[in-house]
């Protein structure tokens, strides 16, 4: 669908650029002024589709709500592959069963603590984006009840960044017909991660 593809891309584009700085820090204005514009194209490309959010709610519930930018929280993972992709059943918004393989465990630190969150893809298919959802301190309070969600394109090195800012809400908090996993409790993090989107309607 047009929306998700708009996501994709967007998100690629950020993770590559996050990839791509070369030596020294990043370019903290660059970086913030990147990722609100591509917040500001999802929000035009959300309002312009019939999804996923209705119509009906689109004055309610656009533009997004999200943390400002911090580019703190967007840290380098190396990824320990699992030896033999056990399958993990996640329930999801609507009561069924998710069938995903367990790709491996993310390493990382996060406000100087050492972190682990698994990456997933959907049991069956091909290793073409990571999933990674997870919920943290502020789930259930200015964050999605049910947790939130990065995607990561796989590379051929096993390190990889996590950008927190591009964390994003399930469809289903905004549009219920839709079917989303809920994070494991192994992808439960002990901190309140202040970047990414917010709650709808926070």
């Amino acid at each position: 669908m047009r929306s998700f593809l708009v996501l994709t891309l967007l998100t690629t584009s950020l993770a590559t650029a996050a990839c791509s700085s070369g030596p020294g820090a990043p370019d903290d204005a660059a970086y913030v002024k990147e990722v609100e514009e591509a917040r500001k194209v999802k929000d035009e490309a959300w309002r312009a589709s019939e999804d996923p959010v209705p119509a009906s709610k689109r004055d309610a519930l656009l533009p997004l709500r999200y943390y400002p930018p911090d580019i703190s929280y967007s840290v380098p993972a190396q990824l320990q592959l699992s030896d033999d992709r056990p399958i993990v059943e996640m329930p999801t918004s609507t009561g069924e069963l998710r069938r995903m393989e367990h790709v491996g465990t993310l390493q990382f630190t996060l406000q100087g603590q050492p972190m682990t969150l698994g990456a997933f893809v959907e049991a069956g298919t091909k290793l073409e984006s990571l999933f990674v959802p997870f919920a943290d301190l502020t789930t259930g309070k200015d964050t999605y009840a049910a947790g939130r969600y990065l995607d990561l394109h796989p590379t051929a090195t096993g390190i990889y960044t996590i950008d927190f800012n591009l964390a994003y809400n399930p469809t289903c908090a905004y549009n219920e017909t839709y079917s989303c996993p809920y994070p494991p409790k192994s992808n439960r993090l002990n901190v309140a991660v202040l970047a990414g989107e917010k709650a709808p309607g926070s």
